[in-house]
């Protein structure tokens, strides 16, 4: 897993800047320290001290979080740490410390844990996304005392080395009042959990524990089983990815019957098998505030739900339900059609992946219509046939709230999206449509173009119709031509197949004036499209006359990416 680096240089700026420690905290003050009282003899006695170039060059990190010792001093180190944000690029905010993805070093580590002593008030420190700082961090933890009011604690990919996660064990006990830990992406954390956990004590006040692909072991789960009767204030468990757990699931399940209070919970690729169903269905009747259920990708659950689907009937506040990419069988989705529309309160459903359903899912997709707070309903790669189709667009009618449909990867809907759009004229709040590669001909993209024309779908903000290559010109033509009633679009994509490429018809010019009367857009996929030297013209000339933003993706043959003049 990667994630993109960003960095934001300021330099030639020349607006003043609050100070760092004003901005940071407003309404705090920093607290006395004892050399400040020191008697003034003292005080003489220490300034003739001077440390020599040696004793200079061997300072290490902890000697910057010492307490300081005059006003003079107190302002240097403020200017410092003012010097240190600039150079990062990050605004301070009241209370938070957010210094995420900022590509920290470990000589970027002394300025951080110097920041401390400044800094009584703290409740936010996020050092995610860090990865060079791993090794360093007992420099940080030793100082945890100083930011005692800590609630959140945000360690994710920082390549923590199994001395960190033992000293951020003995760290924790300094922060009593924390709500969030977050120590994902950190694979020495797997095998060493007990070492970080155990001095939570019951009655903590953790609210968040996410611990996504830690290389958890086996026992690792069986610990964190018997750590959720102590965080009875728990509200978010993230142990997705750790495929080792699922042979553990019998202890977490114990100990999830003791958090009554969690709202989410998130088993994505867990390693879970059929019996996890079982084994989870029998906690489900505990957790009456389950707001959000994630059991995607695990591909060995398939079959489960046959018989052990009843308590999540039960969970009547639910409004998140991830199954996607489960291998779901036929009698999985026939158990599902009698709990799904029970699920009153369900706005987010996620049944992608299952070729097995496209076939079986007649009942259960009709039934959808009883969810009438559903907002975003993915059934991507289903495998749908014409029956289970026509019912899904016979349910959507009954869906007003619905913000997100995919129905990407579903051939049978080439030549039939027409029984679709005649229910989603109805809709007034869908935002995103994907039907990419779904083998749409030139005639539906002319039934989408005419409900457009007619005013529907006006707050439409993403529409994807790559990979349906079977659309001729005219389609496009079409199309591009009544594009400009979508004031709301910013994304639209009309890929080509990988595998291969084709020239812009005179369509392309029909677009480009269409795109003229969108305010919002900002990306045009138009990948293995290939512009001849007159196009390519029009879209230089497009540029100047319009001097907008807007990035037309052209893959590998072309690419064309123009920013905003103001």
């Amino acid at each position: 897993m990667s994630q993109r680096r960003k960095k934001n240089s300021s330099d030639g700026e020349t607006k003043p800047r609050t100070s760092f420690v004003n901005k940071l905290f407003r309404s705090s003050k920093l607290r006395p320290t004892k050399a400040e009282s020191r008697k003034k003899s003292n005080d003489l006695e220490a300034a003739d001290f001077q440390p020599s170039d040696d004793t200079q060059k061997t300072e290490n990190i902890l000697d910057t979080a010492k307490p300081l010792t005059s006003e003079m001093e107190l302002g240097s180190r403020m200017e410092k740490n003012e010097q240190f944000l600039q150079k990062l690029g990050r605004k301070a905010v009241n209370k938070c410390l957010d210094l995420n993805n900022c590509g920290l070093t470990t000589a970027d580590m002394r300025e951080v844990v110097a920041l401390l002593p400044l800094l009584p008030d703290l409740e936010k420190l996020d050092i995610s996304w860090n990865d060079l700082i791993g090794g360093t961090l007992h420099s940080l933890t030793q100082q945890m005392h100083l930011v005692s009011k800590l609630k959140i604690l945000r360690l994710g990919s920082c390549r923590l080395t199994t001395d960190d996660v033992r000293a951020l064990g003995e760290a924790l006990e300094a922060i009593p009042e924390l709500e969030e830990l977050n120590l994902s992406w950190n694979s020495k954390v797997g095998g060493n959990l007990p070492l970080i956990l155990q001095k939570f004590q019951e009655g903590s006040k953790i609210q968040t524990l996410e611990l996504v692909d830690c290389d958890l072991t086996s026992e690792d789960g069986a610990f964190v089983g018997q750590l959720l009767p102590m965080m009875q204030n728990l509200e978010v468990l993230d142990l997705s990815i750790n495929r080792n757990i699922g042979g553990s699931l019998n202890s977490i399940a114990q100990g999830l019957k003791s958090t009554s209070n969690l709202k989410v919970l998130k088993l994505h690729s867990c390693g879970l098998s059929q019996k996890s169903v079982r084994i989870l269905d029998a906690a489900f009747r505990y957790l009456c505030e389950l707001r959000k259920l994630d059991l995607s990708c695990n591909k060995e659950l398939g079959g489960g739900f046959e018989d052990s689907s009843a308590q999540l009937a039960m969970l009547e506040h639910l409004e998140v339900l991830d199954l996607h990419q489960c291998s779901l069988t036929i009698d999985d989705v026939m158990s599902l059609t009698q709990v799904i529309p029970l699920l009153s309160s369900l706005q987010e459903l996620d049944l992608s992946a299952n070729k097995k359903m496209g076939g079986s899912s007649e009942n259960l997709l009709s039934r959808l219509r009883f969810l009438p707070a559903l907002k975003s309903l993915l059934i991507n790669n289903c495998a749908l046939q014409s029956e289970t189709f026509t019912a899904l667009a016979e349910a959507s009618a009954h869906l007003p709230a619905l913000e997100v449909f995919d129905l990407s990867w579903n051939k049978c809907i080439g030549g039939n999206l027409k029984l679709l759009l005649e229910t989603l004229k109805f809709s007034e709040s869908l935002q995103v449509l994907r039907l990419s590669s779904c083998s749409l001909v030139t005639e539906d993209v002319a039934v989408l173009a005419s409900l457009i024309r007619t005013g529907h779908l006006a707050k439409l903000q993403k529409l994807i119709l790559s990979y349906n290559d079977s659309i001729c010109d005219t389609g496009w033509a079409i199309f591009c031509q009544n594009m400009w009633f979508l004031k709301e679009l910013t994304e639209l994509d009309i890929s080509l197949r990988p595998s291969t490429s084709r020239d812009c018809g005179q369509w392309f010019r029909h677009l480009l004036c269409a795109v003229t009367t969108l305010p919002k857009i900002t990306e045009i996929g138009m990948k293995r499209w290939i512009l001849p030297a007159t196009q390519e013209e029009e879209l230089e000339r497009f540029h100047q006359d319009h001097r907008c933003s807007i990035h037309f993706d052209l893959g590998e043959f072309q690419e064309a990416d123009f920013p905003r003049l103001n």
